[in-house]
């Protein structure tokens, strides 16, 4: 699954770095209020999406083990089932008991091994959309900080001398709360 999040954080951290400076604003700039909160909110909609990946993923290695599990059973009553038939003769009833407990060992591993197999896949999956899910949110923590900080420069700049040409459009400071 590809993730849109650092995508949307550039296309953000790119309209705030090209947005059109302000007249003796040092770094006070002007963004598209809507396609920003957009973006946010796409960014927003993707954390559920990794969140039902990772769901997904939990759900897939149930089935996985629940199917290993109904395996192991089947070879068991095969076996089973198999060391009933040969049960007329003494010498087959030895050799069937040590086959079935053959394929019963052989089945246990197997089990076991799909079981750690399926758990070792699932943690490493878990850890890559766990990683995905940190990097994003540091994105956003580090975009929203650097956003604060060019706001509250702006708030506090001295107020220039009456302006010579045509007044400078309105500013309105943004606070956007992601937590």
């Amino acid at each position: 699954m590809s993730s849109r999040i650092p995508e949307m954080l550039n296309q953000l951290h790119a309209m705030i770095t090209e947005a059109w400076g302000v007249p003796l604003g040092a770094e006070k700039c002007i963004i598209e209020r809507d396609k920003a909160l957009d973006i946010l909110d796409e960014i927003r909609g993707q954390f559920p999406t990794e969140i039902a990946e990772a769901k997904r993923l939990l759900d897939a290695r149930a089935d996985f083990i629940s199917n290993a599990k109904r395996e192991a059973d089947t070879i068991k009553r095969n076996a089973e089932e198999h060391a009933r038939r040969l049960i007329d003769e003494q010498e087959i009833i030895k050799v069937s008991r040590a086959k079935s407990n053959e394929m019963l060992t052989h089945a246990e591993t197997s089990s076991s091994e799909i079981k750690r197999l399926a758990n070792d896949y699932i943690d490493d999956a878990m850890q890559r959309t766990e990683d995905s899910l940190n990097t994003a949110l540091e994105e956003i923590k580090q975009s929203r900080q650097k956003f604060r900080q060019v706001a509250r420069a702006a708030a506090q700049a001295p107020s220039p001398a009456a302006p010579t040409g045509p007044p400078a459009p309105p500013t309105q400071q943004i606070d956007i709360d992601l937590e």
